[in-house]
């Protein structure tokens, strides 16, 4: 298989899961109890006026017909328009945007960067005390739930201790440089949380696939020949051990996803995740689904480059 072929591939089954996302959400949300008209206006309106409403959003379509001028509609880059703030979902969601990028991008590179480096230690001192103690830190994260890190962190830091606020993303009153460093300080314990949950993840498999490639026969030549065992780590084996870290990568992106929803949401965070959960209790359909079609393609995309990186680096993929 060329590489063209496998990119084409690749390409054309993140479309298909794309869609089957976005049909699913779109089914799943026309099967949550409640009137959103009631989100709409007040609980006092008329039969009449809550008729028109429902004929203005298309409410009173078959599901059929629903699905198939919102899917028309999409194609066209339109994703509708917010049912309690009336104004069009890209709206919502460019505001929202920033700030989930903040977190998940801060959360992301900070378990990166502490996560390998700690695997790499751990398997260069395999057996020891160090080691030990890494991979019992690292089982304990993997079996966290974000909320209640987050509300540990919360409780510990932000109201016992007062050393970080309890929510929100910035002070209002602070303005030019302050301001940056205000966001930054605002994020330190929703991005805590993030990096709580993800780093065992990346320091287990990062451990344990370069443990796996000190048992290769061409580390095992290399030491023969006398080179030394730091050199032999860090210069051969890590190469090839970074290749299942990177697809780790894209792997955790969904579940890094997923956290940020829930941390946002326990620090009154005002990103995507905060929104989803206000356009919930608001029944707001085309929020949640533009939220969730927003969701879908990042994760998809980012499994996508994954693939297409994996395949380049590593021949072998493209042929399995």
């Amino acid at each position: 298989m060329t590489l063209t072929t496998f990119v084409l591939r690749r390409v054309g089954r993140g479309v298909l899961t794309v869609w089957f996302a976005v049909t699913v959400t779109f089914l799943l949300l026309r099967l949550l109890p409640g009137d959103p008209t009631l989100a709409i206006q007040s609980p006092n309106m008329t039969e009449a006026q809550r008729a028109a409403l429902l004929e203005q959003y298309q409410l009173d379509q078959p599901l059929g017909v629903q699905y198939i001028v919102y899917l028309g509609e999409l194609l066209q880059g339109n994703l509708g328009v917010s049912f309690t703030q009336s104004i069009p979902v890209i709206d919502v969601l460019l505001a929202r945007l920033p700030w989930t990028l903040l977190l998940a991008g801060g959360a992301l590179g900070l378990t990166v960067i502490i996560g390998i480096p700690l695997g790499v230690l751990a398997a260069s001192r395999a057996g020891g005390t160090f080691d030990r103690l890494v991979q019992m830190v690292g089982v304990t994260a993997q079996s966290l739930f974000i909320p209640s890190v987050g509300v540990f962190l919360l409780f510990v830091f932000g109201l016992w201790l007062g050393w970080f606020p309890i929510g929100g993303a910035y002070d209002r009153g602070i303005y030019g440089t302050a301001w940056y460093g205000n966001v930054l300080y605002h994020a330190v314990l929703p991005c805590l949380s993030l990096v709580l949950i993800q780093l065992g993840s990346y320091v287990l498999t990062m451990r344990a696939t370069l443990l796996d490639a000190l048992g290769e026969d061409y580390c095992t030549l290399a030491r023969a020949n006398g080179l030394p065992y730091r050199r032999v780590l860090w210069k051969h084996a890590l190469r090839n051990a970074l290749l299942p870290a990177t697809t780790l990568i894209g792997l955790q992106l969904g579940t890094l996803v997923g956290g940020a929803v829930l941390t946002e949401t326990v620090f009154a965070y005002p990103g995507l995740g905060r929104g989803i959960y206000e356009a919930v209790i608001q029944l707001d359909f085309p929020v949640l689904q533009g939220s969730f079609l927003l969701l879908a393609v990042t994760v998809v995309v980012a499994n996508m480059v994954t693939d297409i990186i994996y395949g380049f680096l590593d021949p072998r993929v493209k042929t399995s």
